[in-house]
């Protein structure tokens, strides 16, 4: 953890004040000094949402149970049946969809 030691003390419009608050909620930042300290150093603040990376590690974790299923069922009757590749191509097709999307957002950051 950094240890500050420097004092900088700044003055804000009461309209540059709540500019700042703003943003600071918007990017989930509740310490101004953090904040402002963050904005000074790097130049910019990027939240990110990550609710789309859960929505496709549940995915995977559907698509996984399934395939581990059909394996069983495969080995237990010496048969592979065609409904269960459709299935597993369907989940992969939608996992592969989201993924592109993601990317695609976040390549266009910056």
């Amino acid at each position: 953890m950094a240890l500050y030691t420097e004092d900088v003390h700044i003055r804000f419009s009461p309209e540059e004040r709540e500019v700042i608050e703003r943003r600071m909620n918007e990017a989930g930042i509740k310490n101004m000094s953090a904040y402002v300290r963050k904005i000074a150093v790097d130049g910019l603040v990027v939240k990110l949402d990550l609710s789309d990376l859960k929505e496709v590690s549940r995915l995977m974790r559907i698509n996984s149970n399934n395939l581990n299923q059909y394996t069983k069922r495969a080995n237990e009757t010496d048969n592979i049946y065609l409904e269960d590749i459709k299935e597993l191509k369907k989940g992969q097709d939608e996992i592969w969809k989201l993924l592109k999307e993601i990317t695609g957002r976040l390549a266009s950051i910056g």
